[in-house]
């Protein structure tokens, strides 16, 4: 990897929180990020809530001076909100951490550990679900070796697969150097209410940046069935299938990125069929979704595989409100560079 800046950089990190009605988790998303002896400053982004968040986002201040709150008048989305705070941010490296979800102690500085020849640099995420918390901390290892990710691998690794866990590399949380961000304009897509981080980093990674990804140094993220990653409005696959179409459109990539972003693509584009012969059937009935579907040819595959799955998940074993599913990384050993397909 190439040296980006000065290996004697300061650990003058800012950590933006983009918050929309976590009254429940903020205050141990903020405690945990106030934690790290490297945070210069702790940036929430109130979203326009309708809960008390920016009240127990407040309260989970240490006294320090470390901590700004700011408070949209409109919900605006999460691109939106994380601009916001990129605006007023003043450290050197950006850091973003989900309102519901926190750092261990001592990530941060595992991960600045790493040889400094990154413009972003994200380590694996521990995932866990209820109860469970109490074991992450044993799947912590360090940076290790890191390793560079390509704009290929990087959009290869969005594409889900059949029967397995999501592993997107768009969940990555880096940290990211504000002066690569400001040198290529680079900002979060307002037009995304999913997929925002996906798209920044694609564009960071076309306009240059060493992207690297390390072995997990702490991130912590709570699966909820009901979180917006999980939720796929058409609208918001549509917005994504522009986005992709836009950078296709560029010159510049290579045959092999190309070809990672047409997969992308069509992978999202069965998605958003999926979810139109969804959207037919709840508002014109059956016979509509059917019209839609044979409309759609190229996604049946998908959107039959999609309907038998979730029948048969209501016949599956049942969780209790907490879980009982072990913590788990989200890529694991050997998944930072999977090849285009």
């Amino acid at each position: 990897m190439r040296s980006v800046q000065a290996q004697t950089d300061g650990a003058d990190v800012c950590v933006i929180i983009a918050a929309r009605n976590a009254e429940a988790t903020i205050a141990t998303a903020v405690a945990s990020a106030l934690r790290q002896p490297e945070v210069a400053e702790v940036i929430v982004v109130d979203d326009a809530s309708t809960d008390r968040t920016t009240a127990a986002a407040e309260a989970a201040g240490d006294g320090s001076g470390r901590l700004k709150l700011l408070r949209l008048t409109r919900n605006a989305g999460p691109a939106a909100a994380r601009n916001a705070a990129l605006a007023v941010a003043t450290a050197r490296l950006l850091c973003v951490l989900d309102a519901d979800d926190y750092f261990l102690d001592g990530r941060l500085g595992r991960l600045l550990a790493a040889p400094r020849t990154w413009d972003l640099i994200a380590d694996d995420i521990v995932l866990v679900r209820g109860n469970a918390a109490a074991a992450v901390a044993g799947l912590v290892t360090g940076p290790g070796q890191p390793q560079r990710l390509s704009l290929e691998a990087f959009v290869s690794g969005n594409i889900g697969r059949a029967g397995e866990h999501r592993r997107e590399l768009g969940f990555l949380k880096p940290i990211m150097r504000r002066s690569f961000l400001q040198r290529h304009g680079l900002r979060y897509d307002e037009r995304l209410r999913l997929g925002e981080d996906y798209a920044l980093y694609v564009e960071a990674l076309a306009a240059g940046a060493v992207f690297a990804v390390t072995a997990p140094c702490g991130y912590v993220a709570i699966e909820r069935a009901d979180s917006l990653s999980a939720q796929h409005r058409t609208d918001d696959l549509g917005a994504i299938i522009t986005f992709n179409d836009a950078m296709l459109a560029r010159s510049g990539l290579t045959p092999a990125a190309r070809k990672a972003l047409r997969a992308h693509r069509d992978a999202t584009m069965r998605k958003w069929q999926h979810r139109r012969v969804l959207d037919r059937r709840r508002s014109q009935g059956y016979a509509a979704a059917v019209r839609e579907l044979l409309q759609a040819p190229r996604a049946w595959r998908h959107i039959l595989s999609e309907t038998l799955d979730a029948k048969l998940a209501r016949f599956g074993p049942t969780r209790g409100p907490e879980g009982d599913a072990p913590p788990r990384l989200l890529l694991g050993p050997g998944q930072f560079l999977r090849p285009a397909r």
